[in-house]
């Protein structure tokens, strides 16, 4: 990312958000506000979902906006776990949560649709990503609730307890946290004191995160992969087997762990679609998502 505003991966996720408002049915997730806080419409969106030949020629940004919208199997898993992390968010409010930190941002619109009054949302991602969100909320029209606290982190100077805390967020009180599209771009290291900060939080704690599974049948895609995203400025620095994760979240005092792969995520929320029930298409490997709690 530079520090202009958000990600590639950012505004891919959002944009593949956006259109599948419109193209996907059954829908996964509702999300009325991906569009606006882009500044598209559905017509353009429409535009950018036809076949190559047929769409207007664009630069950077145009192919950006393309590949949101071209890869159903990639659409339709941003959704589904943007809606598996909003459905675990509604069962910790129910349990008695009041604090959600949504750890890099980016894009989501969760803050802005939030149906639980006593949630108190806090957002965190690099003050560029949160400076271009803000000017574009306001563009759009898109209010900010009063319950949402943005909290700018640059990782290389901050840290994430010292900012949290400077914007309010209770130490002392239960959280669920949500960390999507993010594990891989970071060291092992650094995932790591990220999940021990999370683990220290008072029961009861729920972490949400998809990360690459690094299995024996999806490495070489996987190393196909993430040099495409070295390419493109983005590159990927962390990968762990299912059972390694597993492994270190129960050290860290996690007892329920729930894993899924994406393509199994994405079924689950199709209605009986037998869409994804032979081979997972190449995008969803080797994708998985993670809810550990306790």
């Amino acid at each position: 990312m530079d520090d202009e505003g958000p990600s590639r991966t950012a505004l891919v996720t959002a944009y593949a958000r956006a259109y599948h408002q419109i193209a996907d049915r059954p829908r996964i997730l509702t999300d009325p506000l991906a569009a606006r806080l882009l500044g598209v419409t559905a017509d353009e969106l429409t535009a950018l979902g036809r076949p190559a030949t047929n769409r207007p020629a664009g630069g950077d940004v145009a192919e950006i906006m393309r590949l949101g919208v071209a890869d159903r199997p990639r659409r339709l898993f941003f959704a589904a776990r943007a809606r598996f992390a909003e459905d675990r968010m509604a069962g910790a409010v129910a349990a008695g949560v009041r604090q959600a930190v949504i750890l890099g941002a980016g894009l989501d619109t969760f803050a802005y649709r939030n149906p639980h009054p006593g949630l108190r949302v806090f957002e965190v991602d690099h003050p560029a990503t949160q400076a271009w969100k803000r000017e574009h909320l306001a563009a759009s029209g898109i209010d900010l609730p009063e319950r949402l606290t943005f909290v700018p982190v640059d990782f290389e100077t901050d840290t994430l307890a010292t900012r949290l805390a400077a914007a309010g967020f209770s130490r002392t009180d239960p959280a669920v946290f949500v960390w999507l599209g993010v594990v891989f771009y970071l060291t092992p290291d650094a995932a790591r004191a990220t999940l021990e900060y999370i683990a220290g939080q008072p029961e009861p704690v729920e972490v949400i995160f998809d990360y690459l599974a690094d299995t024996d049948e999806d490495r070489a895609q996987l190393r196909a992969r993430a040099q495409r995203a070295e390419a493109v400025g983005e590159p990927w620095f962390s990968y762990f087997t299912p059972g390694d994760i597993a492994a270190q979240l129960r050290t860290l005092g996690f007892t329920d762990l729930e894993d899924h792969p994406a393509a199994d995520l994405v079924a689950g929320y199709l209605d009986g679609s037998t869409e994804f029930e032979n081979e997972p298409p190449a995008a969803l490997r080797p994708v998985r998502i993670l809810r550990a709690s306790r």
